[in-house]
């Protein structure tokens, strides 16, 4: 990390800058002053209206605000604050954070940071020199804000729990400045903020309303919820997939602070919510560490009792699945914790009781908590310190002598899904090797270049949680959550079950209960490899063997540098007496500049492909390079629906996939110009999830009649998860499938004209339950499984695919199976024994989705339908899926007949 460095000219500028903006006055600044603190008394520290020119909770400040005003406090109190840049965000806004302490501790800064990682390795110290550490580093708490840039109170009160620890003489004060350092993250989510902060804006009038309906309180798609890929960062923690979250993952483990605080808002007719969490707990989270939670939870109780603030715990946010910020930094020692404050959502908020709720009450509210939260810290210092050992400590005993000793990925099959994971998990503090020398374990053999993850490591928790099949949830949770079901009331269930790395990315590991003899190099935190030409000067081309996102750069590439790429239907043997996967590349000399040599090798380095030189065309059996099964690789032009009613996560996600995982540009396309526009430009058009609402009434007749003469004509149109439901909706579907209805509920006698029926009897309370059945049931709501399904090797659409494939299942859409006469079932679920790879689900929805498609194709005159049934882009981290996902746009489109 390196620190931020600023001028008085530069902050002088930017207040100059913000007075002449223009921006709308409010004439709501909050009645009671913030901060309010009892017996603090103030020196000249620069308020917020010193430097930004409005009160402290008067005005929502936009990224560029915030960063100016801890720039014009790092230059007030240069001995107590010191700001490092994490990062830069897609639209180009700084990542920072601000340390603050006492000017002994900022003077020690670095020490205590290196202090903290000699701690944080019990490998690296012997008792004693621990003991040392345990007594005399500071504690440390990281105040994290608004990840969701529409949660708006928290970046502020970041700001004046800044100002009030740096102005405020009074003893508690000073007291938690020399036990304590405190890290904040003001704005985890700048883009997000920027967005909201300029749409409500634009829709303040004379003054604010508070009236839930007012168009200040209902953001346009997409609202500031989410970064500039729309993406839900608070669901990113284990993927990495966004630059503001490695950045953050990577300040963390430098600074390893004894409490992370994750400051969220929520509905505004809320109070406020802090730690302990709801059940579940992940089983890696230990008894000493919610018995921490709870340290925290009471003294933030006891202070807001003081300020007479309403609050509440355990009820929802629960710290089960591994991907939030209020979880993740568990899993390295650390306690963390989600708080939620009742939003305001601009400058008032009248709630359903009728009070009327302010920017400034949720920035006080949210300033009490933080403080609390210090002062725990503060008070707890040698309790944490110690704690935080021991959980790294009990970590390395139990991986050395536990059930599972090691985790081992053979590297034999999808050489760029095993590097991009270990690198995933090298960034996020696991250490991870790749071994020299072919090695035997567990009565297996591995080839050179395995890839080793010792369990006997600080990490042992997190990898226990990242890497094991499945994570389970107390059985006691589990019968109460089938009890509540068998009531017909809703489950408890928050977030989704499973999340293993493993079987996301879809590659082969191997848990061993011993730790290999081998050699090994460390992995290093980079993703992609170069890849190699071998046999260069070859006569008649190139060959590049398909089935990994390696390959799959290379033939983005290659078609944006104009290339002539042909791609096989059908697996293949070259005449070097190699055999190539079905999708396999060809690239001749013949039809290609003269420099192909050369082009080829740059693309091979920058994308990992790994490609091989041909003397010759000849094949020993499979198709030849004239076949008809060997197609002709187009430059797609790619359409995505944006806008309502797609979900803003699944467009994100999609968008951020095609662009920045394919490296392939993508066109935004709202509905409104799909009901009569001219598609002739586009060969492939998106349909992403929707997020509750309907393409018919957002396409309308005409939009459905537009994209049917354009499938018609060649176009090849995909859908995914549940915008499955538009392509077989009504009199004349897209797709010949259905959605089903619940299986095997037991239909209720139809009653009697006169409002009769046969009489029955009722013998117990299930008889019961399944007499007062809706007989026109969905099956319920599945919060997300991983699954095993089979996928047709025979078909071109999964060219390059395993044969078994994981993926998620999420909601309860299931479609009946496509008859051999309309298409094709290329990917199914297989059966219900089986079906089930980790998480949670309801038997009977597990019997149900047996056999039922996940990926079908129908075609169309010269184009087709591809639907998902389920999301294949599922917060980007379903890696596994993704050559899938590129075959249905790339070969899709080459399989398209279009006049060209």
């Amino acid at each position: 990390m390196k620190s931020l460095s600023f001028s008085v000219s530069a902050v002088a500028l930017a207040i100059s800058a913000l007075a002449l903006s223009g921006m709308p006055s409010t004439s709501t600044a909050s009645e009671q002053p913030v901060p309010e603190w009892p017996q603090a008394r103030y020196s000249g520290t620069p308020t917020i209206e010193d430097v930004l020119g409005y009160p402290a909770g008067s005005r929502i400040s936009s990224p560029e605000q915030i960063q100016t005003y801890f720039q014009a406090l790092a230059q007030a109190h240069p001995d107590q604050v010191k700001l490092f840049d994490y990062g830069e965000t897609w639209q180009g806004r700084p990542l920072f954070y601000a340390a603050i302490g006492s000017e002994e501790n900022i003077a020690q800064l670095n020490a205590i940071k290196t202090d903290m990682q000699r701690l944080a390795d019990p490998r690296s110290i012997n008792s004693r020199e621990a003991r040392q550490l345990i007594e005399s580093l500071p504690a440390s708490v990281w105040i994290a804000n608004s990840v969701h840039g529409n949660e708006i109170s928290p970046a502020e009160a970041a700001m004046v729990t800044a100002w009030h620890l740096l102005s405020s003489s009074d003893e508690r004060t000073q007291s938690m400045l020399e036990n304590t350092i405190i890290y904040f993250d003001p704005l985890q989510n700048p883009d997000g903020r920027a967005r909201f902060v300029s749409r409500y804006y634009a829709t303040l009038g004379l003054e604010p309303s508070a009236d839930r309906l007012s168009a200040e309180h209902n953001e346009p798609w997409p609202n500031g919820r989410t970064n500039h890929y729309l993406f839900d960062m608070n669901r990113d923690w284990i993927a990495l997939t966004q630059p503001e979250t490695k950045g953050r993952v990577a300040a963390l483990l430098e600074t390893y602070p004894l409490i992370f605080v994750d400051s969220h808002e929520m509905g505004g007719d809320l109070s406020y919510y802090f730690t302990p969490e709801a059940h579940p707990y992940n089983p890696f989270i230990t008894s000493e560490q919610r018995e921490g939670l709870n340290w925290v939870g009471e003294n933030n109780a006891l202070w807001f009792d003081t300020f007479g603030f309403d609050y509440f715990t355990r009820e929802i946010f629960d710290a089960f699945y591994p991907g939030y910020g209020a979880s993740w930094p568990l899993y390295h020692g650390s306690l963390a914790m989600t708080y939620e404050m009742g939003s305001a959502r601009g400058h008032e908020f009248k709630t359903r009781d009728g009070e009327i709720l302010t920017y400034a009450d949720g920035v006080q509210r949210n300033f009490v908590a933080f403080m609390a939260t210090i002062e725990t810290a503060s008070q707890r210092r040698q309790d944490l310190l110690q704690r935080f050992y021991n959980y790294r400590q009990q970590g390395i005993e139990q991986g050395s002598r536990g059930a599972v000793r090691s985790y081992i990925f053979s590297n034999t099959r999808d050489l760029a899904g095993n590097r991009k994971l270990m690198a995933l998990l090298v960034a996020q503090g696991i250490e991870v090797g790749q071994a020299t020398e072919g090695f035997r374990a567990c009565g297996e053999s591995y080839e050179q270049g395995a890839y080793v993850v010792q369990a006997s490591q600080p990490g042992y928790h997190l990898i226990r949680t990242l890497l094991d099949t499945n994570v389970p949830m107390d059985e006691e949770f589990l019968a109460e959550q089938e009890r509540l079901r068998a009531n017909n009331l809703p489950d408890q269930i928050y977030d989704v079950t499973a999340w293993s790395l493993p079987l996301m990315f879809n590659v082969d590991m191997d848990v061993c209960q011993q730790q290999p003899r081998v050699a090994t190099t460390p992995v290093n935190t980079q993703r992609i490899l170069p890849g190699e030409v071998v046999n260069a000067d070859a006569e008649f081309g190139f060959v590049v063997p398909w089935g990994d996102m390696n390959s799959g750069r290379f033939l983005t590439a290659a078609l944006r540098e104009g290339l002539l790429v042909r791609s096989s239907d059908l697996k293949f043997t070259h005449a070097n007496g190699i055999e190539y996967p079905a999708g396999s590349l060809i690239v001749p000399r013949a039809g290609n500049p003269e420099e192909l040599t050369a082009v080829v090798q740059q693309l091979a380095s920058a994308t990992g492909a790994q490609v091989t030189g041909l003397d010759k065309s000849w094949m020993r059996d499979g198709p030849n390079v004239g076949s008809v099964n060997m197609k002709r690789m187009h430059a797609p032009n790619i359409a995505l629906l944006w806008d309502e009613p797609a979900s803003v996560l699944s467009a994100g996600s999609t968008r951020f996939i095609i662009e920045r995982e394919f490296n392939y540009p993508v066109t935004a396309i709202r509905p409104a110009q799909l009901r009569a526009a001219d598609l002739s430009h586009y060969q492939v058009l998106i349909l992403p999830a929707s997020s509750g609402g309907s393409y018919d009434q957002a396409l309308g007749k005409s939009g459905r009649e537009n994209l049917r003469q354009w499938v018609q004509r060649g176009g090849v149109l995909i859908t995914l998860g549940n915008a499955t439901r538009f392509a077989v909706s009504g009199d004349a579907p897209l797709l010949n499938s259905s959605l089903e209805q619940k299986a095997q509920v037991n239909e209720l006698a139809d009653l009697a004209s006169a409002g009769r029926t046969d009489g029955v009897l009722i013998d117990n309370d299930d008889e019961h339950q399944r007499h007062i059945r809706n007989p026109n049931a969905q099956p319920d709501w599945v919060s997300g499984i991983i699954a095993r399904t089979a996928v047709d090797q025979e078909h071109w659409l999964t060219a390059g695919i395993h044969e078994e494939l994981h993926a998620m299942f999420i909601g309860n859409d299931i479609y009946t199976p496509l008859r051999i006469n309309h298409g094709r079932n290329v990917v199914n679920y297989i059966g219900a024994d089986n079906v089930l790879a980790s998480g949670y689900m309801w038997a009977e929805t597990q019997q149900q989705i047996a056999h039922k498609p996940l990926l079908m194709v129908q075609p169309e005159g010269n184009g087709m339908i591809i639907s998902f049934t389920q999301e294949p882009n599922f917060r980007a981290y379903l890696d596994g899926m993704h050559v899938l996902f590129m075959n249905s746009i790339f070969r899709g489109a080459a399989h398209a007949r279009p006049l060209r």
